[in-house]
């Protein structure tokens, strides 16, 4: 059983609007193999006919499903772990440096999924910051359905087998029947809300943003166009962290490029800094200039809640001590 070119084009049609992710010819299997379960709870049985209902019915919950199917909530605990590794010994340190007195430190977890980057940044800045150390985080997905999950804070055995290690379940998970629970602690340092990147972002401004393996679904205008929102809410001389195979290089011209162990992280171009020009589409290099750290300032919790070679200049960060550690770490994609 196949799609009709029909069907297919309809269902591409909502996800981008909807999302942005673009789906190409050639992911007719993808959508068949996502919506033929929902087709057949339904009691249609292919795709096909149950997406003449959704047509001929315009049901908001029909289309908001679709999207949700088409989107992929891969995630793990501390996932790639060089992101985490470089929270603990470059980004925190950095800040403490530039801003001596840390007050409250504002992270944003976007596309955070079923919530297992989120409370892995929280455990990461836990150990990192010390006992009474304050920090908010603010994550949000596009999808209801996995932030239920991610606010309820409950993992199945199989879930908390994917990454998680030993030392973090002993401290910071309990029993709760055949599940396990995180902790009332971390819970409280996140509010979960529903967000499409393609709106205003959360209420900033925030010192660290995760958005990780999200802009690989994305064209070069939405990039752009996501980028300059979260510039718009991370503070200078915050600190962008991108999936292993994205980069702002020849995508954004008010990123600096900041090469930190295997990996590299991101902070806005100096106020005042002459930038590349930004690159025409076709164009795949730039020029990045430096940063200057600026003041940090307090915050309260909001109410609501592939690589390209290119010549960079870096960041030489100063003479830092850190704290010893027991242990390193999607719009619903992956995280």
């Amino acid at each position: 059983m196949s799609l009709t070119q029909d069907t297919f084009a309809f269902v591409a049609d909502v996800v981008r609007r909807r999302s942005a992710i673009q789906l190409e010819t050639g992911k007719e299997y993808l959508v068949e193999s996502r919506l033929l379960p929902i087709a057949r709870d339904a009691g249609h049985p292919g795709v096909d006919a149950y997406i003449r209902e959704v047509r001929a019915a315009q049901r908001e919950a029909d289309l908001t499903q679709i999207v949700d199917a088409l989107t992929t909530n891969e995630t793990s605990w501390f996932r790639d772990n060089t992101p985490f590794s470089a929270l603990r010994t470059h980004i925190v340190p950095a800040l403490r440096a530039e801003r001596p007195v840390l007050d409250t430190l504002r992270v944003w977890s976007a596309a955070c999924s079923t919530g297992q980057e989120p409370y892995s940044l929280a455990m990461t800045l836990s150990d990192v910051l010390g006992p009474g150390a304050r920090f908010d985080i603010t994550a949000t997905d596009l999808s209801e359905r996995v932030l239920a999950q991610a606010r309820s804070g409950r993992y199945s055995q199989l879930e908390v087998n994917r990454g998680l290690p030993a030392p973090m379940m002993v401290r910071y998970f309990t029993r709760n029947g055949h599940d396990w629970q995180i902790a009332e602690e971390l819970r409280r340092t996140i509010t979960f809300q529903q967000h499409n990147l393609l709106d205003l972002p959360p209420h900033g401004p925030f010192d660290i943003v995760f958005l990780r393996n999200v802009l690989i679904y994305f064209d070069l205008e939405t990039k752009r166009s996501i980028l300059s929102r979260v510039h718009r809410v991370l503070r200078p001389g915050g600190f962008l962290v991108l999936g292993a195979a994205e980069t702002t290089i020849g995508v954004d011209h008010d990123w600096e490029r900041v090469p930190v162990d295997r990996g590299s992280v991101y902070r806005p171009v100096q106020a005042g800094a002459v930038p590349s020009p930004r690159p025409a589409p076709s164009t795949l290099a730039g020029v990045v200039p430096g940063t200057t750290p600026a003041p940090f300032a307090p915050a309260t919790r909001p109410g609501l809640a592939r690589p390209v070679t290119a010549s960079t200049t870096t960041t030489t960060f100063p003479p830092t001590r850190t704290r010893p550690t027991g242990s390193a770490f999607e719009q619903g994609v992956t995280r």
